[in-house]
């Protein structure tokens, strides 16, 4: 019944993942949840038990792959330590402080740019670049919505499920180019496949996210977002980048490594085991397949 409810609803995905993060679902096991989703987000049936695309592959992980460095890599604060004892310090971006609540802030004590977030989610990001301009009340309500929210209930992304919610406070970084471009490594087996770049994030048109190979000759498809018209040109340091994803993701099945660039200098930018939650589309299909066929 529930089921052909959901089925009448214009957009039953986005309504099921909006009350799915707020709990609403927490009694459904994490296999019947994902299974309702996969088939509201693609209309089949989520291949568990013989999984062959990348991103059932990625569903099959969240149910059977569960270690206790995965809540260390998602939280956004923790895993600075963590990266920095692998890879070395100079590459993290540095924290001007943490806390609680946005209640707990002292402003006074920042900087005039700064980038707010919090440390157990995706996507509660508050940059300031001028105090005298920045929103402070779009901000608190930003981040003290997020606050409230485990985003394990989302998409049962099970090492989001035991971070601690706080709001970290870091330095702003800029690298000329209106946003910083991020360089994402998809790495399987420890081994860098493929890297893709995300320009526009704040743009009113929409995010581009561009897909590149090892020689930094784009590939032929895309996931979810529409790519950039113009080729993105390769970092300065991508050779640096591609050691060190390679270094964090060895003992990973599948892992996402990301990375900016400032004056030629690369910065961690965090470690994610399971991109798009695992059910952004692409196009053409068969290289969901074909990603897929990487991860052994």
């Amino acid at each position: 019944m529930v089921n052909k409810i959901i089925e009448k609803i214009t957009d039953p995905y986005s309504l099921i993942s909006s009350l799915g993060v707020r709990g609403l679902f927490n009694w459904m096991s994490d296999e019947k949840y994902l299974k309702m989703l996969w088939r509201l987000k693609f209309h089949k049936s989520l291949n568990l038990d013989n999984p062959q695309t990348f991103n059932e592959k990625l569903q099959w992980l969240k149910i059977h792959d569960r270690k206790p460095i995965y809540t260390t890599m998602a939280d956004k604060y923790a895993v600075k330590k963590y990266v920095a004892d692998k890879i070395g310090g100079k590459y993290i971006i540095p924290t001007l402080g943490v806390w609680e609540s946005f209640e707990d802030i002292n402003f006074d004590i920042l900087p005039n740019q700064f980038v707010l977030k919090c440390t157990h989610d995706s996507g509660s990001v508050c940059v300031c670049k001028d105090k005298d301009q920045f929103n402070f009340a779009n901000a608190k309500k930003k981040l003290s919505k997020a606050l409230s929210h485990n985003l394990f209930y989302w998409g049962r992304e099970w090492p989001y499920k035991e971070v601690r919610p706080r709001i970290i406070a870091e330095k702003y970084l800029d690298d000329g180019n209106n946003g910083l471009i991020d360089y994402k490594f998809m790495c399987f087996n420890g081994k860098a496949k493929c890297v893709f770049t995300v320009t526009n994030r704040f743009s009113q048109n929409g995010m581009h996210v561009t897909f590149y190979d090892m020689d930094w000759k784009i590939m032929p498809f895309t996931r979810h977002y529409k790519a950039d018209n113009e080729p993105i040109q390769k970092p300065k340091s991508y050779d640096k980048m591609l050691e060190m994803a390679e270094r964090l993701a060895s003992d990973l099945t599948f892992a996402r490594v990301d990375f900016y660039e400032v004056n030629g200098h690369p910065y961690f930018g965090e470690i994610t085991l399971c991109p798009g939650n695992g059910i952004e589309e692409f196009k053409p299909e068969e290289w969901d397949n074909i990603l897929g066929s990487w991860m052994i």
